[in-house]
């Protein structure tokens, strides 16, 4: 064993001696019951506070009246009750952005990728979507004072398009090693809807030891799109995304991650006015992500964003391009 995976292995000891006193600590949690959280992912007390008793229970193998009380408990240590609108703007400033590579897309975005929250990109093949994802895995590694997170990404690839020879030019415009860079992403191929499902369970133990700020899931309807086919089968389909994305959410929160997904899209050829092209997922992911961006070619290289929801942003739209070296802004790479 080298050192470093001696040091490794230490390290992940002690946060774990540290996460099950933490568990431990809340009223009716046992040394057993402690690890048994621990051993199903939660390793947090804000991610105890937001999830409900019932997943609780079904995750962790505890009983449903046990998970209730550690639920209440963990929501009363975290103060996730009523707050004024003043005290929520005060936990809103915590919120931090990852930049795009550019500033355009930036700001249409209110400064970039935030965390806390699930940002969605949808739009036709080759519109840019998988770029994004390339060079936001990276600039998530910047520093704080270059709109980076000094963290590390874990990529979600479901349709077999991440290039780590992609990484590696992007890389070195931010001034950044390109071996260290590709070290800092940790990518997982989901190969159908309930690997990718249980992928997003299992990071919930990886986000504290690895140091991740970054969630990226390209794309998200992909496996579910080719495994639920026909009205049939949709009921079924939306509830399964449904759980998923709220596993997202929670992470995002509970962690004070960013979680970005593409999507794909439909076209309706009885459209008569406006696009015929929207984003699959139907209401579930719609009501679900926190800023949903379109994307859509333009002349060469050129791509156009429109955000088209977002909590408080106005609809507007933005342009950039698609280099080697990333996203860029227009004027940037001319």
């Amino acid at each position: 064993m080298t050192q470093k995976a001696k040091e490794r292995t230490f390290n992940e000891k002690e946060w774990k001696q540290r996460v099950l006193k933490e568990l431990s600590s809340l009223p009716g949690i046992g040394k057993t019951i402690a690890l048994k959280l621990f051993d199903a992912g939660y390793v947090s007390i804000n991610l105890l506070a937001v999830t409900s008793p019932r997943i609780l229970a079904e995750e962790t193998g505890i009983g449903e009246k046990t998970a209730e009380k550690i639920v209440e408990a963990a929501r009363q240590v975290t103060k996730l009750d009523f707050s004024t609108a003043l005290d929520f703007l005060q936990k809103r400033k915590n919120v931090k952005h990852i930049t795009t590579g550019s500033k355009s897309l930036d700001d249409l975005l209110g400064g970039g990728v935030e965390t806390q929250g699930i940002t969605e990109f949808y739009g036709e093949y080759r519109t840019g979507k998988t770029q994004i994802c390339h060079t936001l895995a990276v600039t998530v590694q910047l520093p704080e004072e270059k709109k980076g997170l000094n963290a590390k990404a874990l990529y979600i690839d479901t349709e077999g398009t991440f290039r780590p020879e992609r990484i590696i030019p992007i890389a070195k415009r931010f001034g950044l090693d390109p071996e260290k860079t590709l070290e800092n992403i940790i990518v997982a191929r989901a190969f159908s809807t309930d690997h990718q499902m249980e992928i997003v369970r299992k990071v919930k133990k990886v986000i504290p030891i690895e140091n991740i700020k970054l969630i990226i899931v390209d794309s998200i309807m992909n496996h579910f799109r080719a495994e639920y086919v026909g009205i049939d089968t949709l009921a079924v389909r939306q509830q399964k995304l449904n759980i998923h994305i709220h596993d997202l959410q929670r992470i995002a929160f509970a962690f004070d991650v960013a979680v970005v997904i593409t999507n794909q899209v439909v076209t309706n050829p009885a459209t008569f006015f406006g696009s015929p092209i929207s984003a699959i997922g139907g209401h579930i992911l719609a009501h679900n992500v926190t800023t949903r961006v379109s994307l859509r070619k333009g002349k060469g290289n050129k791509r156009i964003a429109r955000l088209e929801d977002s909590p408080y942003l106005p609809e507007s739209e933005a342009v950039f391009e698609i280099t080697d070296e990333g996203i860029k802004d227009i004027e940037e790479s001319e």
